[in-house]
């Protein structure tokens, strides 16, 4: 605006200066009026954050309200003191090597966001942090550091964004990220990490709010697919892990494979990055190359199948890539929309959008569908159940058979001793006790696996006990010639009289296809 000769008035040069011009046109004073400004500005300068006491600006910085930046003042250290009501500070591009637990040696309360990139750090203290308490974005990338130690970042317990890519990291201690309940990014790309705790994201209870995570350009040859494919589907839209050297196999194509299906960005943005290398020749291929491809011939997994029995009862998962999205409804396989939750039947809607089906019949096996609204794009996702037509054994009834299987065997084995000790002697049953063992001649010549028939006499029926003796010319067992008979004995009286006495020559063994002859 011109002035009173036609030249221009200059701008202000400081913030005074600028306050007290916004003063003189707001009409507080005009040409031969008094202008009672100095006790204004005075007042003005006491109440604005860099005219307090002790709270100037720090040399080769630039202060700009609550925002400090010191960026590429060649910086060995950070500047000291630093104003109490900072809220962001900016300290990139500086040799600040080293981060010791004394750099703020007053409590920042109101610092929310630190910038420390570039700077070759390649030392943190674990107590660095203690005075910033409620810092929400954590800068570290593209430094000298090598490890993150445990429980460096647990003083940061609102800790939002934490970048650490372009580093030296080879070694991840699973406690540094402990007490990070708000974390919701985490840049760990272009370092030297082979093998990341990837339990922090099994339970979901570490890193609660953890919804990226970025290891690409790393070093990791083998991932836990299994967990990897647990993990939610929004967790898995924004975990990268191209530009690692993986080794091929089938599990981790079906991972990616998925991944495409479910158009997750982590896949979609990086399809040329994900490769991986051949067991055999070591050379570089595209994962999503691998379908039908020697020596491999991976096949892409089927989607969401669940099996099932019938009276069962499953649970299906919407497992949506929308966080947070609490408007979704399933449709049956006949049609049959289930909006609210509790359901009606044997189909309930469970809280967290989950679908329940109780008392599984043949007529449930279909393809059920999970419609997602979100704010900026819809979901459908589709989940195919299969019913087996017959009911699955429990636990009880294995346990049941089992046990019946152990008795039978346990009284079977019983009956075979029972079979073979206890069995009564048909051949000394009428012995009497005065009778003379029988000579060894005829146990020579019985024998006793014999097929053929006794031919030794039999008693005559009905007359005492006693047996024929058989003459030297006489037939014997087997063909063959006795050389001696067997003695008679004694006749009895009374009712045991009865009973016929077994010549032992012509009992057949037990174990003989033949009658017994008596």
């Amino acid at each position: 605006m011109p002035g009173v000769a036609g030249m221009p008035v200059p701008g202000p040069q400081h913030p005074c200066d600028a306050v007290g011009q916004s003063v003189a046109m707001a009409g507080f004073g005009g040409p031969g009026a008094p202008l009672p400004l100095m006790p204004l500005l005075l007042v003005l300068a006491l109440l604005s954050p860099w005219g307090s006491v002790g709270s100037s600006c720090p040399p080769r910085c630039v202060c700009a309200s609550n925002i400090l930046s010191c960026s590429q003042a060649v910086l060995s250290s950070v500047p000291a003191p630093l104003p109490r009501f900072t809220a962001v500070l900016d300290l990139s591009h500086n040799n600040v090597s080293r981060l010791r637990a004394d750099w703020a040696p007053v409590r920042l309360a109101h610092l929310h966001a630190l910038l420390l990139s570039h700077n070759g750090l390649s030392f943190v203290s674990t107590e660095a942090f203690a005075h910033v308490p409620h810092l929400r974005h954590l800068d570290l990338s593209s430094n000298r550091l090598r490890a993150l130690e445990e429980n460096l970042f647990s003083d940061l317990a609102e800790l939002e964004v934490l970048l650490l890519y372009n580093n030296e990291i080879s070694a991840v201690d699973r406690t540094a990220f402990d007490n990070l309940s708000r974390l919701r990014k985490l840049y760990l790309g272009q370092n030297r990490i082979a093998r990341f705790p990837l339990e922090l994201l099994r339970d979901g209870s570490r890193l609660p709010q953890l919804a990226l995570l970025d290891l690409s350009a790393n070093r990791l040859r083998s991932l836990p697919v299994g967990e990897l494919q647990a993990l939610p589907a929004w967790l898995r839209d924004r975990l990268y892990l191209h530009g690692n050297p993986l080794a091929c196999d089938c599990p981790l194509f079906q991972l990616v494979a998925r991944g495409r299906r479910r158009r997750l960005s982590a896949v979609m943005d990086f399809q040329e990055e994900l490769r991986c290398l051949l067991p055999t020749t070591q050379a570089h291929v595209g994962i999503l190359a691998l379908a039908g491809r020697q020596p491999l011939n991976c096949s892409e997994a089927r989607e969401a199948v669940l099996e099932a029995h019938l009276g069962d009862t499953v649970t299906l998962s919407c497992d949506t890539r929308l966080r947070g999205v609490r408007n979704r409804h399933w449709v049956t396989p006949g049609g049959e929309r289930v909006l609210e939750e509790g359901g009606n039947g044997s189909a309930a809607l469970l809280a967290n959008g989950s679908l329940q089906l109780r008392a599984l019949r043949p007529e449930d096996a279909g393809t059920y569908a999970c419609w997602v609204a979100g704010p900026l794009l819809n979901e459908t996702l589709y989940v195919e159940l299969l019913v087996h037509n017959f009911t699955l054994h429990g636990p009880h009834d294995t346990l049941n058979t089992a046990y019946t299987t152990l008795v039978g065997c346990i009284l079977s084995v019983v009956l075979v001793l029972i079979y073979l000790y206890l069995t009564p002697c048909r051949c000394c049953c009428c012995r009497g006790a005065d009778k003379p063992p029988a000579p060894r001649d005829d146990s020579i010549n019985s024998s006793v696996l014999s097929t053929t028939p006794n031919h030794a006499a039999a008693g005559v029926p009905g007359e005492p006990c006693r047996s024929h003796s058989a003459s030297a010319t006489g037939p014997g067992q087997n063909g063959r010639f006795k050389v001696g008979g067997t003695p008679q004995p004694p006749p009895r009286h009374g009712p045991k009289a009865q009973r016929k006495v077994s010549d032992p020559d012509s009992v057949s063994s037990v174990f003989s296809d033949t009658p017994i002859v008596v």
